[in-house]
C-alpha cells in the first residue's frame, strides 16, 4: 500500500511538473512574438485577430435599438427647424468630448506602451495657451481660430494679466476630459484580471512560472509595491496610486481584477485621481514652468552654460520672439517663411513632428504585438483545452476506473499490506 501512495505522488509530482514546462514553454512562445523577432508570424496573428475583433464588434453593433436610435438622431440633426442651431452646438461640443477623450484613453491603454499624447498634444496646448495668456495680457481669444491657434484679440481691448488659477479655468474642461478618458483606458487590464479570475486562473498562470532563484529588480519591487498599497488601503490606495504620476498604475487595475474588487470602488477612484487630481496636478506643472518669469530666467541661464550656451540661447529666444510677434498678427507671409528658416522654428517644428512619428510608431508596433500575443494566448488556451478533454473521455473510457475517475484498488493479502 505505502509503495502505491508513493507511486501515486510521484505520478502527480511528475504531472505538476509536466504541465508547469508546456506553461512555461507556452509563455515564451508568447512573449517571442515581436515584430523585431518573427515578423511574419507577428503580423499574421495581429491581422487576424484585429480582423476577429472587427467581427465581434460589427455583430455588437447591429442592434437594432442601436441603429434605430442612431437613424432617428440622424433624421432630427438634418431636419430643419428652430433646433439646428442647439444640435450644431451639441456637435461642436460633442467632437470636443470626444476628442480630448480619445486622447486621453489612447495615452493610457495598452499596458504602458499608450500613445504619449499629453506630451504631443495637451502639454503643447497648454504651453501655448499660457504664453498667449502672458503675451496678450488677455484670455479673450477669438474663437475660431481658438483653440488651433491661440492669437491675442482685435485691438483695442481691455489689457489685463492674468494669474495662474485663471489660466488653470481657461484650459480645465479639456484637461479634465483627457483625464476621463485616460481613467477609461485603465479599464482593458481589469477586465482582463477579472476574467481570468472567474474563469479560474491565476496571475501565475497568466504570467507564466515564477523564477524563484531570480533576485528582484528595482522594477519588480515598485510592482509588488503598487499591489500592496492598493490590496491594503484598498479605495484610497487606488485613489492614490491613479492621483500622481504613475506608469505602474496599470498592475493595479490588473490586481484589482484578480482580486475581485468591485468595479464601481476601482473606476471611481481611479476616475477622481486621474481627472481631478492628476490631470490638474500636470497642468499646474506645465503652467508654472512656461510662465513669463520663469522662460526669461531660463533663457539668460542657457546664455551662461560654457560652449554651447550661446548657441542654444539665440534660436530660443527669437523662436519665442517670432511666436509672440504671430499672436499679435505682426507677421506677413513670407515673413513668417523667413523667420521660420532663420530663427529655428521650423527645425523644432521637423524635430517635434519626428518625435511625434517615432512615438506613433512605437505605439503601433505595440498594438501589432500585443494582439499577436493575444491570439497566441488564444490558441494555446484552445489547444489545452481540446488536449483535457481528450485524456478526460481517455479515462472514462478505460475499464479500471470509477465513476470519480479514481483507480480501483485490486484486493491485498495481509502478508503484502505488512511487508
Amino acid at each position: 500500500m505505502r509503495r502505491r501512495m508513493s507511486s501515486n505522488a510521484e505520478a502527480c509530482l511528475a504531472s505538476s511538473a509536466a504541465k508547469d514546462a508546456v506553461r512555461e514553454k507556452d509563455c515564451l512562445e508568447r512573449k517571442s512574438l515581436v515584430v523585431w523577432r518573427r515578423p511574419l508570424r507577428t503580423l499574421q496573428y495581429s491581422i487576424l485577430e484585429l480582423f476577429g475583433m472587427l467581427i465581434g464588434l460589427g455583430s455588437r453593433l447591429l442592434n437594432r435599438r442601436f441603429l434605430g436610435s442612431l437613424l432617428a438622431l440622424v433624421i432630427i440633426y438634418k431636419l430643419p427647424g428652430p433646433h439646428a442651431s442647439y444640435m450644431e452646438m451639441g456637435r461642436q461640443n460633442l467632437g470636443f468630448i470626444v476628442y480630448w477623450m480619445g486622447l486621453g484613453l489612447l495615452s493610457s491603454v495598452g499596458f504602458g506602451t499608450g500613445l504619449h499624447t499629453f506630451l504631443l498634444y495637451l502639454g503643447p496646448h497648454l504651453a501655448a495657451v499660457t504664453l498667449a495668456a502672458y503675451e496678450c495680457h488677455s484670455l479673450d481669444f477669438p474663437a475660431p481660430p481658438y483653440p488651433d491657434q491661440k492669437i491675442c484679440p482685435q485691438e483695442p481691448y481691455i489689457r489685463k494679466m492674468p494669474n495662474i488659477w485663471q489660466i488653470l479655468s481657461k484650459v480645465r474642461t479639456e484637461t479634465m476630459f483627457w483625464g476621463v478618458g485616460t481613467a477609461l483606458g485603465e479599464l482593458p487590464p481589469y477586465f482582463m484580471a477579472r476574467a481570468a479570475r472567474l474563469s479560474g486562473k491565476s496571475l501565475q498562470q497568466e504570467e507564466g512560472p515564477p523564477e524563484k532563484s531570480r533576485r528582484l529588480t528595482l522594477f519588480d519591487k515598485s510592482k509588488l509595491l503598487v499591489e500592496r498599497v492598493v490590496l491594503r488601503i484598498g479605495f484610497f490606495g487606488i485613489l492614490l496610486c491613479a492621483s500622481v504620476p504613475n506608469p505602474l498604475f496599470d498592475l493595479a487595475g490588473v490586481a484589482c481584477g484578480h482580486f475581485l474588487v468591485p468595479f464601481w470602488k476601482f473606476f471611481v477612484a481611479t476616475l477622481i485621481g486621474k481627472a481631478v487630481f492628476k490631470s490638474n496636478i500636470q497642468q499646474l506643472i506645465v503652467i508654472v514652468a512656461f510662465s513669463e518669469d520663469l522662460i526669461g530666467v531660463l533663457v539668460k541661464a542657457l546664455g551662461q552654460v560654457p560652449f554651447i550656451g550661446s548657441k542654444i540661447q539665440a534660436p530660443l529666444h527669437n523662436l519665442l520672439t517670432s511666436t509672440k510677434q504671430r499672436m499679435h498678427h505682426k507677421m506677413s507671409e513670407g515673413k513668417r517663411e523667413s523667420d521660420a528658416a532663420y530663427t529655428g522654428f521650423g527645425i523644432v517644428t521637423h524635430l517635434f513632428q519626428l518625435l511625434a512619428l517615432f512615438i506613433a510608431f512605437y505605439f503601433v508596433v505595440s498594438v501589432l504585438n500585443a494582439l499577436a500575443q493575444k491570439r497566441c494566448k488564444r490558441l494555446q488556451l484552445e489547444k489545452m483545452e481540446k488536449d483535457e478533454l481528450a485524456a478526460k473521455a481517455e479515462k472514462d473510457d478505460s475499464p479500471k476506473a470509477t465513476h470519480r475517475g479514481l483507480p480501483i484498488i485490486e484486493e491485498e493479502t495481509i502478508e503484502e499490506i505488512n511487508a
